[in-house]
């Protein structure tokens, strides 16, 4: 069985970000980027499907600028087989997101995909279910567990209350939660192999994807200051200062 795994390169969790100074966006210039989390964990599981001797092949894929060349070499040090880059400069939402790997699925045809439910960077959650219901495909969201057989996967998710497990027929889409597993650490080896891998380059265009925004972005600002904390010695004086506050 092949498995296709979207990663994403976005903003270290360990960078803050900066907002620019005319509030139009995010500045990336010197910042820190690195593979998605959730995207490492999605590269993770297949590849421990592959050890397993549930898989065959590992395919990873990423849109975005020639930069994000970065997260599928992260993604072939962990162990996948060979990426795929559609590159553009454009900013590109999740529906021309799942749009493009719907073509990219019809193309490399595998029997699973399994990617991050979300990216740090917008937190939108929104890929792995758009690409699902693009293929018709069973889909199951969040995955905390993930047992693969020849012809099914299940999946055990996190709910509210308790844990939740479905039985879906493959092909099929899942995404990855950060119960899933723990992300090994490339190593040295693995990193100078990873260079050696194939990356085949690819321009939304080649999928007949248009990837022109249906959003407009009004305005990216930081966040109100804290307000500094008080401390107080009894709760008739923490009383009177929430009142005083409105609080109460």
């Amino acid at each position: 069985m092949k498995i296709l795994v979207p990663v994403k390169l976005a903003i270290d969790s360990n960078a803050k970000a900066r907002v620019k100074s005319d509030e139009s966006g995010i500045d990336l210039a010197n910042v820190k980027m690195s593979i998605n989390p959730f995207c490492e964990i999605a590269v993770e599981e297949a590849v421990r499907l592959r050890e397993a001797g549930k898989a065959t092949e590992i395919v990873v894929v990423t849109i975005g600028s020639a930069k994000a060349q970065d997260a599928l070499r992260t993604a072939l040090a962990i162990g996948a087989d060979r990426g795929i880059l559609v590159q553009t400069d454009e900013t590109v939402e999740p529906l021309a997101v799942a749009k493009i790997l719907t073509k990219v699925v019809e193309a490399e045809q595998p029997g699973l995909v399994i990617l991050g439910k979300q990216a740090i960077d917008d937190d939108c959650n929104q890929t792995g279910q758009m690409l699902g219901a693009l293929l018709g495909w069973p889909q199951a969201t969040f995955a905390s567990k993930l047992d693969l057989s020849a012809d099914a996967a299940e999946v055990t998710r996190e709910v509210d209350g308790g844990h939740q497990t479905l039985r879906l027929t493959l092909p099929a889409v899942v995404t990855t939660d950060l119960r899933l597993n723990e992300p090994r650490y490339p190593s040295l080896p693995n990193i100078m192999k990873a260079k050696k891998k194939p990356i085949e380059t690819k321009a939304p265009a080649d999928y007949g994807v248009d990837v022109t925004p249906r959003l407009r972005l009004l305005k990216v600002s930081e966040p109100p200051a804290r307000a500094a904390g008080i401390k107080v010695k009894t709760a008739a004086e923490l009383v009177g200062k929430l009142k005083a506050a409105g609080d109460l």
